[in-house]
C-alpha cells in the first residue's frame, strides 16, 4: 500500500497549479497508517484548512449540545440580541428572523445568504475581492450588518432547501461566545489543547506566516485581515486533522452510537450534501459505473483540504492539494488512494 500511495502522490504534482500535496490514511486500530507529502509540502506542514473549520464549529456546538448548555432547536433569539437579530432574515416581505434555529444553521437550512458569496447590495461579491487579493476584515459585527442587507434564499428549515453559507457557521461562532461566555478562537484553542493538536492554532496574528502559503493557481493569496477577523480560521497538519476525525466520529463530541442521526441530507451542489454539521461526497454508481466511489463523510474546503471518514472501508483520510483553483484535484487524488487501501 505504501508503494502504491507513493505513486499516486508522485503524479498529484505533476498536475498544472498542484506544487505540492500531502496525504494521510489511517484506520482505528492503525492497521493501515500511512502519509505521504510531495511537492513544497511535508509531512508535518501546517496548511489552511478553509472550510474545515466549519466541522470544528458544528463539533463543538454538538458537544455544547451533549453538556446540556444548549438544545439543537433553541432559536437563535434566546442567545442574540434583538438588535442582532431584527431583521437578519426578511423573505418576500415577511421576516423570519425569529424562526430561525441553531440546527438551522448547522444544517445550512436558515436560508440565510452568503456574506462571502452571495451577491450584497450594489452587485459585489466580498469573495470576488478576497481572491483579488483585497483583504478586509470581516468581524461578526460586520457580517450581521450586511447580511441584513442582502436577500435570503427560502424561508428558515424549508423542506428539501439547503443552501452553502458561511454567515451560518460565523453565526454558530457567535453563538458559543454567547453560551460560553470565551471567544470562540480560545474555546477552540482549548479544544486542540485537550485533543494534543499540538500543530494546530486560529489565525490570530497578522503577521505570522508559519504555514505553507494558500495558492490560487501559480499566485499566493495573502489575507491576513480576514483570517485574523473570523477568529475561526484554522492553521492545521494532515496529522493533526486525523486526530481531530477520529476523535469526533468516535464519539468525542456527539455519541458514536448516535451519529446517524446528523445524516439528514440535503443536496447543496453536485457531489454534496450536508447533514447536522457534517458534509457528504456521493458521486452516484450510474455516474461512475466501472470504478465504484464510496461515500465520504467529513467536511472538505476551498483550497483543497479534505477531512473524511469512509464508512464502507472503514479508513479516515485528511490532508490538502493547496489550490484553490482546482480542488477538484482533492478529491480524485482521495478516490485514487482510497480505492487502493486494500
Amino acid at each position: 500500500m505504501k508503494e502504491k500511495l507513493d505513486v499516486i502522490m508522485s503524479a498529484v504534482i505533476k498536475k498544472k497549479h498542484i506544487y505540492g500535496a500531502v496525504f494521510y490514511v489511517s484506520n482505528d486500530n492503525k492497521s493501515i497508517d500511512l502519509i505521504n507529502a510531495s511537492g513544497n509540502i511535508e509531512e508535518n506542514s501546517q496548511y489552511y484548512i478553509a472550510s474545515i473549520n466549519k466541522f470544528f464549529v458544528s463539533a463543538i456546538i454538538l458537544k455544547l449540545f451533549m453538556e446540556k448548555k444548549l438544545e439543537l432547536h433553541d432559536k437563535l433569539s434566546k442567545y442574540l440580541s434583538q438588535e442582532e437579530i431584527c431583521g437578519l432574515h426578511i423573505y418576500k416581505g415577511k421576516d423570519y428572523s425569529n424562526d430561525i434555529s441553531i440546527i438551522h444553521l448547522l444544517s445550512l437550512t436558515s436560508g440565510l445568504p452568503c456574506y462571502l458569496i452571495d451577491k450584497q447590495v450594489g452587485g459585489k461579491k466580498a469573495m470576488d475581492d478576497l481572491e483579488c487579493g483585497l483583504d478586509q476584515s470581516w468581524s461578526i459585527e460586520k457580517v450581521i450588518k450586511e447580511v441584513k442587507k442582502m436577500k435570503p434564499h427560502f424561508p428558515p428549515g424549508k423542506k428539501g432547501k439547503a443552501k452553502y453559507a458561511d454567515t451560518n457557521h460565523q453565526i454558530l461562532s457567535l453563538l458559543i461566545e454567547k453560551v460560553t461566555g470565551v471567544p470562540v478562537n480560545i474555546v477552540l484553542k482549548n479544544l486542540f489543547q485537550e485533543l494534543n493538536m499540538t500543530r494546530t492554532y486560529v489565525y490570530n496574528d497578522e503577521k505570522k506566516e508559519d504555514f505553507i502559503p494558500i495558492l490560487y493557481k501559480a499566485k499566493e493569496v495573502y489575507l491576513p485581515l480576514f483570517l485574523s477577523s473570523t477568529k475561526n480560521d484554522i492553521i492545521s497538519t494532515a496529522k493533526d486533522q486525523m486526530t481531530f476525525i477520529k476523535a469526533f466520529f468516535n464519539g468525542y463530541f456527539f455519541p458514536k452510537e448516535r451519529l446517524s442521526e446528523l445524516h439528514k441530507w440535503n443536496k447543496i451542489f453536485f457531489p454534496f450534501e450536508y447533514g447536522i454539521g457534517i458534509q457528504k461526497f456521493n458521486i452516484p454508481r450510474f455516474l461512475s459505473p466501472f470504478n465504484r466511489i464510496p461515500e465520504m463523510i467529513g467536511h472538505c474546503g476551498s483550497t483543497g483540504s479534505v477531512a473524511f471518514y469512509v464508512p464502507e472501508k472503514r479508513i479516515y483520510i485528511t490532508g490538502t492539494t493547496n489550490q484553490q483553483a482546482k480542488p477538484n484535484i482533492a478529491f480524485q487524488t482521495m478516490i485514487k488512494i482510497i480505492n487502493n487501501m486494500n
